[in-house]
């Protein structure tokens, strides 16, 4: 996945106006039916197993070269295949506070190919003065240390919600990515990083959007240690193909207690995802169609 100094929303557009690189016409795959439609896109993998639901994530990495905070610039990374069916789009530009910087387009590009979207957030421990000035704001009681971090998670919520409706993106769901954020450390307390993901999730609750974790035991373990929510899951396999995603849907792989929604591998250098057999019969729970 992707992760993480308060952006004002996406940058004006330059050149053709639009900030997503010029890409070949990627049509939707079908349905769940095994149906395998032409073109040369579809590797043998994404051919399997039949009434497989493939997607992708995209964010910040995607957006053209040079854009984003100096710690995060963006890549230019290739957009999803025609095999994606549904596209989780990153809200953030690495730690909590930073906008996409494309996401606007990113959106226009899910809706001119009439993608199911959904949404995700890279979550960080915040500076001294962040804590300082949003450790008061919110639901939790700002005079205790655990409470004014997890006012801060609420308040990175709030500012992803922001970003997602002014980058006009609609999702039932948005996912909270748990990991360690290069150049943006965790504290060493895992407790206190755990409240800042709790106030988070709380945020996006009350703001009406079904949420899920996006993480692997080790690292789920290294920022929060033991915390334990039942909350849906969405699982990486890294570099280990499709095969290996399908197998990490299984309980084996819960890191947090949730039953598994999403695999994810990587291949061609884009993060492929997959549906986990029976985890979402009815894809509205997650995504919204466009």
């Amino acid at each position: 996945m992707t992760s993480r100094a308060p952006a004002s929303g996406p940058p004006a557009s330059e050149g053709n106006g639009s900030l997503v690189p010029p890409l070949p016409n990627l049509s939707r795959t079908p349905a769940a039916t095994g149906t395998t439609p032409p073109g040369p896109q579809r590797t043998p993998a994404e051919r399997t197993p039949a009434g497989a639901v493939f997607g992708a994530d995209v964010s910040w990495p995607q957006c053209p070269k040079g854009m984003g905070i100096p710690q995060k610039r963006t890549e230019g990374r290739p957009m999803p295949t025609g095999a994606a069916r549904f596209v989780v789009l990153g809200l953030t530009n690495g730690p909590s506070f930073v906008a996409n910087p494309c996401l606007e387009d990113q959106v226009r590009w899910v809706q001119e190919r009439h993608l199911l979207a959904a949404a995700y957030s890279v979550v960080s421990y915040p500076d001294d003065r962040t804590l300082a000035q949003l450790g008061s704001q919110g639901p939790f009681p700002g005079g205790t240390r655990l409470g004014a971090l997890r006012n801060v998670g609420y308040q990175a919520a709030l500012y992803n919600v922001d970003t997602l409706r002014r980058a006009g993106l609609q999702t039932p769901a948005i996912w909270i990515d748990v990991e360690p954020v290069t150049g943006f450390d965790w504290s060493p307390d895992v407790q206190a990083n755990a409240a800042v993901v709790q106030g988070m999730a709380r945020g996006y609750r009350d703001a009406g959007f079904r949420i899920g974790y996006y993480s692997i035991g080790s690292l789920w373990t290294r920022v929060v240690g033991t915390m334990r929510t039942g909350a849906p899951e969405w699982r990486p396999a890294g570099e280990r193909g499709l095969a290996e995603a399908l197998n990490r849907c299984g309980a084996d792989w819960s890191f947090q207690g949730g039953a598994a929604v999403i695999g994810q591998w990587l291949e061609d250098g884009r993060d492929r995802n997959v549906i986990c057999p029976g985890a979402a019969p009815d894809l509205r729970q997650w995504f919204h169609q466009y």
